[in-house]
């Protein structure tokens, strides 16, 4: 007898990752749909992608041109921090994260350690922003490099 396998054992498979497909096109696909381009009844799609929400794979979002609600500057800032503690680390991110005009937040690799994207109405409110975070954290902060954001030419899609 074959040993049944769930979502939850198990990595993603190419199923999953043809719903995932197609749902990266259009999130608001109906099950029926999916169900046919995939080859599995409507009930099956369902509970992969409920198990695949549960797993943090695929969530809920709501995509935002923050040019189109009056945020017209959009601002990519490199971070270095000091030699600081993980403690104070986590701090400092979680605020970044609970700042209403923070929009990404990414750990890197090589020159800087973060990078967050902020988004203003203009020069003036971003220059009071960046200002604001500085000065909190001015004892953990020992490079920020903002670059300008003239254009965006991709976002959120990729093959699996």
């Amino acid at each position: 007898m074959p040993v049944k396998t769930s979502l939850k054992s198990r990595a993603i498979d190419e199923i999953d990752k043809k719903i995932l497909m197609i749902l990266q096109d259009d999130g608001r696909e109906q099950l029926t749909s999916i169900s046919k381009k995939v080859g599995l009844s409507i009930d099956s799609v369902h509970k992969r992608i409920k198990e695949m929400m549960r797993k943090d794979i695929v969530g809920i979002t709501t995509s935002i041109d923050p040019r189109k609600i009056g945020y017209d500057l959009i601002a990519d800032n490199k971070i270095r921090l000091k030699n600081v503690s993980a403690e104070e680390r986590t701090q400092f991110i979680r605020y970044l994260q609970q700042h209403n005009r923070v929009i990404d937040i990414f750990a890197l690799m090589g020159d800087y350690d973060l990078t967050c994207v902020l988004i203003a109405k203009d020069s003036n409110e971003l220059e009071k922003l960046i200002t604001e975070i500085r000065q909190k954290f001015r004892d953990l902060i020992d490079e920020w490099k903002s670059l300008l954001v003239l254009k965006t030419y991709k976002i959120d899609r990729y093959d699996l």
